[in-house]
């Protein structure tokens, strides 16, 4: 009875464990007079004198706010892990987006579904991309940053953030994650040669699957290296089995510049 009692006490410390989103610690990025919060998990017995892989989490609309807390809600779960910590050690960063703000250049607009989101081709990033840019520039500075592993992706605000951050700096990461989001045609171009794997429900009534479908058409178009996963019952939480995926993070990560 005594041994059965430690075995559960260990198993439930190693499930705590895996869902203590303190692991993740409260950082600050400060740029002139802005500031981006983000969360940060280092690699389980951290050496400042190795190099590790580095991969950007950015959140959904739902989760922003300056608690720098929310960003976690979605994904953390992922790499708090204690499997995935042991097999894929790597820095773990996610930003959060303030509350009026959005991580891509896009135009909410009323009204129809298929008519919601109006990605524009080009322009001038918005605050938080802006910062979020200057963020991965500070990162990549770091001598504990693998430089030729890293690695970007969201859901669904954070999706079209990471086709964003993505064409903005198309020479920065070896591969992405992109989950119920959207870009414009004409900038999909910009990051071809990027290995992505997209996901999208197919009962989405937030972000219509028509938003990713046009984003994968024109990379097998440019004969890129882009994986589709549709979920036919899925609704906007399709990030839920996308993380199931078993190869998930094993994809993610086999790939380096």
């Amino acid at each position: 009875m005594k041994k059965l009692l430690t075995i559960a006490f260990l198993l439930f410390v190693q499930i705590a464990n895996a869902q203590d989103k303190t692991l993740f610690s409260k950082e600050q990025f400060i740029k002139g007079g802005d500031t981006l919060q983000y969360r940060m998990l280092l690699p389980e017995n951290f050496d400042e004198s190795k190099q590790y892989p580095v991969l950007f989490f950015l959140h959904g609309a739902g989760e922003r706010g300056s608690n720098n807390e929310a960003q976690l809600i979605h994904g953390s779960k992922l790499f708090l892990n204690p499997e995935n910590r042991k097999n894929f050690p790597a820095i773990i960063i996610f930003p959060q987006c303030p509350q009026d703000d959005y991580w891509a250049n896009v135009i909410i607009n009323e009204g129809k579904k298929l008519e919601r989101f109006s990605f524009q081709k080009g322009g001038k990033p918005r605050k938080s991309m802006e910062l979020l840019v200057a963020l991965v520039a500070k990162i990549k500075s770091e001598k504990f940053s693998d430089n030729d592993r890293f690695y970007v992706g969201g859901l669904s605000m954070g999706a079209m953030g990471t086709y964003e951050i993505l064409r903005r700096k198309p020479n920065v990461f070896a591969s992405a994650f992109a989950i119920c989001g959207g870009d414009h045609v004409e900038n999909v171009k910009k990051y071809k040669h990027v290995p992505l794997w997209i996901f999208h429900g197919g009962r989405d009534s937030v972000v219509p699957i028509q938003k990713s479908e046009i984003v994968v058409n024109e990379l097998k178009r440019l004969n890129s290296d882009v994986k589709f996963r549709v979920y036919p019952d899925a609704n906007h939480n399709s990030w839920d089995p996308a993380f199931a995926e078993p190869d998930f993070l094993s994809w993610i990560f086999s790939y380096r510049k």
